[in-house]
């Protein structure tokens, strides 16, 4: 398989980030979005297409579980929204 493209890898960050952005917790956001940027500063100047294209499908897997994670706590949140418990 070849290299992932320059462009394929800042749309793969932006995804991320954008992702990231919908988490509606404000530790879980800052946290998620710190570690996305640090992942790819430190990873920046690879050059081995195997060490990319392995880090890039990393991301992926990482890009459908922050997805998963936001879905979750926004249909919670419809959920309590519509059922509020009484106390």
């Amino acid at each position: 398989m070849a290299a992932a493209s320059r462009a394929q890898v800042l749309r793969l960050y932006r995804a991320l980030l954008r992702e990231s952005q919908r988490f509606g917790g404000y530790n879980y956001r800052t946290y998620a979005i710190r570690r996305i940027r640090d992942a790819f500063r430190e990873n920046k100047n690879i050059t081995d297409s195997e060490k990319i294209e392995e880090l890039v499908n990393k991301a992926k897997a990482n890009l459908e579980i922050i997805h998963r994670q936001v879905c979750l706590y926004i249909s919670r949140t419809i959920a309590e929204q519509e059922n509020p418990t009484v106390n």
